[in-house]
């Protein structure tokens, strides 16, 4: 069985688009393509070095995918050399409705992002990592797919863009494993899967005259 672990970056209000660039996604109008770069530092680059000192495969969307193989490929003996050479070098799973020419090496197409995925992660094999890939990552959610969780919370508003979490993530409760705080700010946290939601109640048993009128309330209105 392989793990599924998504890795991304997010504002404060839990927008993903465009980090590394503002050429990267402009759709919808997104004005603050780039947003990481200011606020990168040494503890950032360490963590990021650890997630990627794991066996892993990437697991992309198609607009990240494309991206990536616009940059990585291209990248070696830069200052990102470590990460150009994992990426060049391991297995890019590709989700893809179109017949899209996959020229970067190791790069495999995924026509149905549900079933394919679901058939990887009951395979063996290192984890499946994402990067970007905001609609993949709605998918993998709504369908219970992701085993961990590692974001890296940047301490800036964006107001608009796409985001982390969509209306149809499932439902599902999650652990802290570890967190750090780099020194521009960067809170890096990794949770894994842990079970399903449990709930409790702080009201009165029984309740108030007050509340046992505003729980009828609510079933005569319907809300």
């Amino acid at each position: 069985m392989r793990r599924i672990i998504i890795g991304a970056f997010v504002s404060l209000d839990g927008v993903m688009q465009a980090p590394g660039g503002p050429h990267e996604d402009p759709s919808m109008g997104f004005k603050h393509g780039g947003w990481v770069a200011p606020l990168r530092d040494d503890v950032l680059g360490e963590e990021i070095g650890k997630m990627f000192s794991e066996p892993f495969d990437l697991l992309l969307g198609r607009k990240t995918y494309e991206i990536f193989a616009a940059h990585w490929p291209y990248a070696e003996n830069g200052p990102d050399d470590f990460i150009a050479k994992t990426f060049n070098s391991i297995t890019k799973y590709v989700a893809t409705r179109k017949g899209l020419d996959l020229k970067w090496k190791g790069a495999l197409a995924l026509s149905n992002a549900s079933s394919d995925v679901a058939k990887l992660k009951r395979g063996d094999g290192p984890a499946l990592l994402t990067q970007g890939s905001t609609d993949l990552i709605q998918t993998l959610l709504a369908d219970n797919l992701v085993d961990q969780i590692n974001i890296f919370t940047f301490p800036v508003v964006l107001g608009q863009g796409k985001k982390l979490f969509g209306a149809g993530s499932r439902a599902a409760a999650f652990r802290l494993i570890s967190s750090r705080v780099s020194p521009n700010g960067i809170i890096i946290a990794k949770y894994v899967r842990d079970g399903e939601i449990k709930t409790g109640d702080f009201s009165m048993d029984p309740p108030t005259p007050p509340e046992a009128a505003r729980r009828e309330k609510i079933k005569r209105e319907g809300q």
